[in-house]
């Protein structure tokens, strides 16, 4: 048997087998310690399951979006109870844990922060890229980002399994800590005049890319201590955001490696 194939067919496996419908299933698969990527909760429900897993949501701080009954009907014709959950194909991490560690094995941080990036494949995109240009982790808000899911992993070519990912309900209280722990904050964003190149990215590192869209908060905007602009020649004005995210990254990469 080709070990290949084998491993192919486990890895479509586990993406696939990610959804988990009825309260106690999903209370349940709360408590085993399961991460949950996005759940929906039927407008309007109670009972005492119900207060159950609400008071689960809470405590665990696990983000959720109050639907009608048709769009829960659309994700399952199963008996869902009122309740539909996503199980990520991922194990989240959190940031402080790992900027010690970098620092303790004597290398130089260099963290990717992601704000507002809702597109699964420009999620797996950057995810290669990070990972090749390497990336100690990537950091995403809690809610309005791209869902981890099979899209974003194959996306990813598998990147997605290797780096950390970070999740945190406030990216711009998780950027300040990075300042706080020595990296400098650089945001690519076209509200500047000066060019990716000026900044020296040989230091600890956090760069921001912002959705397509919307472009990076006004709050991180402001907290951060360099604005970094892609130069643009043509007529179209902007880049996609992974192909962005890949310039700005190696442009660090090429910087530490000629220190």
């Amino acid at each position: 048997m080709n070990t290949n194939s084998f491993s192919r067919r486990n890895t479509e496996k586990r993406e696939s087998n990610q959804m988990v419908f009825g309260i106690r299933a999903v209370i349940e698969a709360i408590k085993s310690g399961k991460e949950i990527e996005s759940l929906f909760l039927q407008r309007g429900l109670n009972g005492e399951n119900y207060l159950e897993l609400k008071t689960l949501i809470a405590n665990q701080s696990i983000a959720y979006q109050q639907v009608p009954l048709e769009k829960l009907s659309r994700i399952t014709q199963k008996n869902h109870q009122g309740v539909v959950a996503f199980i990520s194909p991922i194990i989240y991490q959190k940031i402080e844990d790992i900027i010690p560690l970098v620092f303790e094995k004597g290398e130089v941080p260099l963290i990717l922060i992601l704000d507002r990036i809702t597109d699964v494949r420009n999620m797996g995109a950057i995810a290669r890229t990070a990972e090749c240009a390497g990336v100690h982790a990537i950091i995403v808000p809690l809610k309005g980002s791209a869902q981890i899911n099979p899209d974003a992993i194959k996306t990813s070519a598998g990147a997605l399994y290797k780096i950390p990912v970070c999740r945190h309900e406030s990216i711009s209280k998780t950027a300040l800590f990075l300042r706080e722990s020595g990296l400098q904050l650089i945001a690519c964003t076209e509200k500047t005049n000066d060019d990716l190149y000026q900044p020296d990215y040989s230091g600890p590192t956090a760069l921001i890319m912002g959705s397509e869209e919307d472009g990076i908060s006004d709050e991180l905007i402001r907290i951060s201590d360099y604005l970094a602009k892609i130069p643009m020649y043509g007529e179209i004005e902007s880049l996609n955001v992974s192909v962005s995210a890949g310039i700005l990254l190696y442009e660090a990469v090429r910087q530490r490696l000629v220190k």
